[in-house]
């Protein structure tokens, strides 16, 4: 857990603090084009320094974080924060999301009428 000297690959950091839950998710999103290095869409091998400006879309929100301290390993949610200084907005109240339609269970599908009604309800129009 000591702090590595030189730099770190964006992806392998992005893990090693928790912003994803795999390796490999980090990657991808770098190929994305999801992450942004002190604003400029970076690859996942980009090399990061102590006091860039890491920007990254993921699940669904942006996190916004200032590099303070590089690790590789990954470390526990306790080290992991204090290896960045978070400046990402709130997450969006669960009221703001749409909520997902519950028919009852063993109603079968939904008649044409309650289709169409559905479609108006989200203002949808069905041609």
């Amino acid at each position: 857990m000591a702090a590595d000297e030189g730099s770190v690959r964006v992806d392998s950091w992005i893990w090693s603090v928790r912003l994803t839950k795999t390796r490999s998710q980090a990657a991808t999103a770098a190929r994305g084009g999801h992450v942004k290095v002190n604003g400029e869409r970076v690859k996942a091998a980009h090399a990061l320094r102590p006091g860039d400006e890491v920007r990254l879309r993921h699940a669904g929100r942006e996190r916004v974080v200032k590099v303070t301290r590089l690790i590789r390993k990954r470390v526990g949610a306790p080290v992991a924060v204090e290896c960045y200084e978070d400046h990402s907005p709130p997450p969006p109240p669960p009221e703001a999301t749409q909520p997902v339609a519950q028919r009852e269970r063993g109603s079968g599908r939904p008649t044409k009428r309650e289709r169409r009604e559905l479609e108006r309800l989200r203002g949808e129009s069905h041609h």
